[in-house]
């Protein structure tokens, strides 16, 4: 089954429309970005969701220092630390990390040495994702054919259907591709948008 990740949660209710459209996980963004979230309003945002019956909670970050991601771990019940910058990897984290690869110019960077599962994102000069910007996914290939890969970037509702018929990722991770506005969510369009693959899988 496809997992289905919906980021740059901002917001109790945004959370909570995507826990009940069935959304396998929730990203809050506590790096720079238009969607950046404190400690104080991520944890008004874990507080909206039924502990024992919640998606699975992924922290963002962008080459943060290990005193932020330690702090955040401490204050949140995150189960993923994703990595959005120039990070190195292998080094040490207190929670499982997604990291983000970037696809720039065609060419897909280096996932070598990071963990399963990655997540493939269009490159931006801020590294903060989100932007709504899409590539082309059949880059992805050779990268899905060997590892669990989330695939990012300009998904919608409308389209997101048709690449899971034709790649079959890992997971798929929208953000913008919910938004009425930056930061603040549709719960329609995150309802439609988990029932594009589901519908997917359904008919398989």
């Amino acid at each position: 089954m496809t997992r289905i990740k919906i980021c740059g949660v901002t917001r109790p209710q945004d959370a909570s429309a995507a826990a009940a459209a069935g959304a396998d996980l929730i990203g809050i963004h506590l790096c720079p970005s238009r969607r950046q979230v404190g400690l104080e309003q991520a944890l008004e945002i874990v507080a909206a969701l039924d502990p024992g019956d919640r998606p699975e909670l992924v922290g963002v970050f962008i080459d943060p220092s290990p005193r932020e991601v330690e702090d955040a771990c401490a204050a949140l019940p995150l189960d993923w630390i994703q990595l959005h910058g120039n990070e190195t990897a292998g080094q040490p984290y207190p929670r499982p990390v997604i990291k983000a690869i970037k696809v720039r110019d065609g060419v897909v960077g280096d996932e070598r040495g990071w963990p399963d599962p990655l997540l493939l994102d269009a490159w931006t000069q801020d590294s903060r994702g989100g932007s709504g910007q899409t590539w082309d996914w059949d880059l992805a290939r050779p990268l899905l054919g060997r590892r669990q890969v989330y695939l990012a970037g300009g998904l919608k509702p409308a389209t997101v259907a048709a690449l899971v018929t034709r790649l079959r990722p890992y997971g798929v991770d929208v953000s913008s591709g919910v938004e009425r506005d930056p930061g603040r969510k549709d719960p329609d369009l995150i309802a439609a948008f988990v029932q594009a693959v589901r519908g997917v899988e359904s008919d398989s």
